[in-house]
């Protein structure tokens, strides 16, 4: 992600918002929690761990996908609707908010879909596999049948 060049940065006055393809990665500026994940980035495991765990309360570097909706208010606040942690509303001047919600809207719908096509992709995959196994048993069971038959045949 660090070598993806953002497609939008807004930079406030307590956070930096980069806008990637597939990302949204806030940055904190000053802020304990983020001492803490830059301290962290240097060890992958810590991050996995104690990082996820920071994330359950307010996530910084979401995936477009896990959004599910983005909304506007009159005052400029960009309000991002998330399944599974509590909804992250970031204050931004008029402009500046209309710009993001109409750059988000986009490639939020393009995440999905990509993610669709990636579950039903792993669908079929596990549907032939399961084809392939099923195929597999009948036919041993059938070559026992015949063995079975064999062996009784020949005492």
């Amino acid at each position: 992600m660090s070598q993806a060049k953002a497609i939008l940065e807004i930079d406030g006055p307590h956070f930096t918002l980069r806008l990637y393809e597939n990302w949204l990665r806030i940055d904190l500026k000053g802020n304990t929690k983020n001492e803490i994940v830059e301290a962290l980035e240097n060890k992958p495991v810590l991050r996995q761990s104690i990082g996820n765990i920071l994330d359950i309360f307010a996530p910084l570097h979401i995936h477009l996908s896990d959004i599910d909706s983005v909304h506007l208010d009159s005052l400029g606040k960009v309000k991002l609707v998330l399944p599974r942690h509590r909804d992250v509303t970031i204050p931004l001047a008029v402009n500046e908010a209309k710009t993001l919600v109409d750059t988000l809207n986009p490639l939020i719908a393009k995440e999905k879909e990509k993610e669709n096509r990636h579950i039903m992709e792993e669908r079929k995959r596990v549907r032939s596999r399961a084809r392939l196994y099923i195929a597999i048993l009948g036919l041993s069971i059938a070559l026992a049948g015949l063995f079975g038959y064999l062996v009784g045949s020949v005492r």
